[in-house]
């Protein structure tokens, strides 16, 4: 061992130690260095998982999209010329035209809009009903806690697509509004069930019961230590969903009792184009196609989020 100026071979075993974290890089090497939390470590993961680069890639050119359609489709979606119904490729109509002589391409473009208006919108208003009702039901307990899961297990009964044929069919806005309502009012007992789950396991933690031995309010613990320790799970399920809800409106469109004309939807252009898939194939490919790949790209992104804010699968 080699001597050193401060006391002997122990000092520079401490000194072999710390260069070995400096090389490392992975832990804090001195006082002023902090741990990552949870959502820095899950920033630190998706930054470095390929399948999340690519599926925001794919999401944010959506999202664009569908707010300013017109940035990739200078025509209009409802003006349509019946000499043309059912044509192929043309120049300046890439997907052709539709049984009612309306650009394919444009329709399919402009229905981006209302399929992530319903989809984003139904999923913040579960995530925000079902985690609210649910972190609620899990921290208080007692028959508040009973009442929720037996309407919870109620609501998990109802077959979602013969639930909306029945809900929808009364409805006679053309607006996304009422398509929303029914998957709010159907999604959120899903949310509630992983909410209150996780507030039951975080309030059980030692410094929320340190917090409480110090005299804390129930409002503080709940807002304070409790729900930023347990909204993780709800994110991935949340953003899971997404894409499932994009897929059920276009399945209750395509079935007439979602969205319906004046408003362009896939679920539409699809169900229109179903009779027509021997004749004109053109019609039914490319909305389809920019369904799957909707649908595709919020899966994958709910994946990455999972396996980067769920320890266990690191």
């Amino acid at each position: 061992m080699a001597p050193t100026g401060q006391g002997g071979p122990i000092d520079l075993a401490i000194e072999e130690a710390e260069s070995l974290e400096k090389k490392l890089g992975d832990a804090p090497t001195g006082p002023g260095e902090k741990a990552r939390s949870l959502w820095s470590d899950a920033w630190h993961q998706l930054r470095r998982n390929p399948v999340f680069i690519i599926s925001s890639l794919m999401i944010l050119f959506l999202v664009i999209i569908a707010i300013w359609p017109q940035l990739i489709a200078s025509g209009d979606p409802l003006q349509c010329d019946l000499s043309k119904s059912q044509q192929g490729s043309a120049p300046g109509h890439p997907f052709g035209y539709d049984t009612q002589g309306c650009d394919v391409y444009t329709r399919t473009v402009y229905g981006a809009r209302a399929s992530i208006t319903v989809g984003v919108c139904a999923t913040l208003g579960a995530a925000l009903l079902g985690s609210v009702l649910g972190g609620l039901a899990g921290f208080f307990g007692g028959w508040g806690d009973s009442l929720l899961s037996r309407v919870a297990d109620i609501f998990f009964g109802i077959p979602v697509v013969l639930g909306g044929l029945v809900f929808l069919s009364v409805v006679t806005s053309t607006t996304v509004w009422p398509v929303v309502g029914f998957i709010v009012l159907l999604g959120w007992p899903q949310i509630a069930r992983i909410g209150r789950g996780s507030v039951i396991t975080a309030k059980q933690n030692d410094y929320v019961q340190a917090a409480r031995a110090l005299g804390a309010g129930n409002g503080r613990m709940l807002l304070r230590h409790v729900a930023p320790n347990a909204v993780a799970p709800v994110i991935v399920v949340a953003t899971i969903a997404l894409g499932t809800y994009i897929a059920l409106e276009a399945t209750l469109s395509f079935l007439g009792v979602g969205l319906r004309p004046p408003t362009v939807s896939w679920g539409i252009d699809i169900s229109n184009a179903a009779s027509q898939i021997r004749n004109a194939p053109h019609m039914l490919l490319y909305p389809a196609g920019a369904l799957s790949l909707t649908v595709l790209a919020f899966i994958m992104l709910g994946d990455a989020v999972r396996d980067a804010l769920d320890p266990k699968l690191r």
